[in-house]
């Protein structure tokens, strides 16, 4: 009998240290999940200024100046990414206009869905108008997706897509905005609308009127003929305009003609390429 009693003693003590063990291990919390890592750019995507140093630019959606009012979702460093042919094409236009005095200066290149997403959810949020008094002072809020000025993909996440104006040499650098200044219609003469060093385009950068579109008849003389030099010189390299937008041009063929990517702007999307 003591013999049992011990063996019963031994297998219970046994037991109940192997209850313990299994206790601890399901009250144990389990390891962080590591996050995924960040997307990036396929290898036919660089960085701008690692084909062209002289293009100027001044990259809007990493700033507060733009129809937002704030910087966009996966804008993460000012920099400009392209597909390689179409930033090769924009140095060939650049050589072109750097021998007529002149600088080509990029607002916004290659543009992630994560920011696209960033501008449908603000134009569904119709009390946001900090910045209609500048970009779309004509154009209620509710109609921006029925006009087309937001759409829910954009040709930009493509990679072969820009924003882009024409600055006379020297170039005088744009000052900074100052968030809650007044703000001046995009469509404004030129000396009173926000300062840019762009020639006189008409209209500003991003502005939401019809008096943006590249062929508007109410542009004339100079402000019409520096829309022609810019659509002229990009189409010999291959850049189709949008005929909305006097800004916007697509290179054609597009490397990636019906995929929309969503790596961040930032240099470590493009090292190394």
């Amino acid at each position: 009998m003591t013999g049992l009693a011990s063996a019963l003693r031994t297998l219970a003590v046994t037991a109940s240290a192997g209850l313990l063990a299994l206790a601890g291990a399901v009250a144990a919390p389990a390891p962080p999940a590591s996050a995924a890592p960040e997307p990036k750019a396929p290898r036919e995507f660089v960085a701008l200024g690692s084909v062209d140093r002289t293009i100027i630019q001044e990259m809007r959606y990493t700033t507060t100046h733009n129809f937002v009012g704030e910087p966009v979702d996966g804008y993460r460093q000012p920099l400009c990414i392209l597909t390689r042919p179409a930033a090769e094409a924009l140095h060939r236009a650049q050589v072109r206009l750097l021998a007529r005095g002149y600088s080509l200066k990029v607002y916004d290149c290659y543009r992630p869905q994560r920011a696209v997403d960033h501008f449908v959810r603000w134009a569904k949020d119709l009390a946001d108008e900090r910045m209609k008094g500048e970009f779309y002072p004509l154009v209620d809020k509710s109609r921006l997706f029925a006009d087309g000025y937001i759409a829910e993909k954009s040709g930009h996440s493509r990679g072969s897509t820009v924003d882009l104006t024409v600055v006379r040499l020297p170039a005088v650098p744009t000052r900074a905005y100052v968030p809650g200044e007044r703000l001046v219609e995009c469509y404004a003469p030129r000396e009173e609308r926000f300062p840019d060093d762009s020639v006189d385009m008409g209209t500003g950068y991003d502005c939401f009127d019809t008096r943006s579109h590249t062929d508007d008849p109410r542009i004339q003389g100079v402000q019409r003929a520096n829309r022609q030099l810019l659509k002229g010189v990009l189409a010999e390299q291959g850049f189709v305009n949008l005929p909305e937008e006097w800004w916007h041009f697509t290179f054609k063929p597009e490397p990636f003609p019906s995929t929309f990517f969503d790596f961040p702007v930032a240099r470590r999307s493009v090292a190394g390429h």
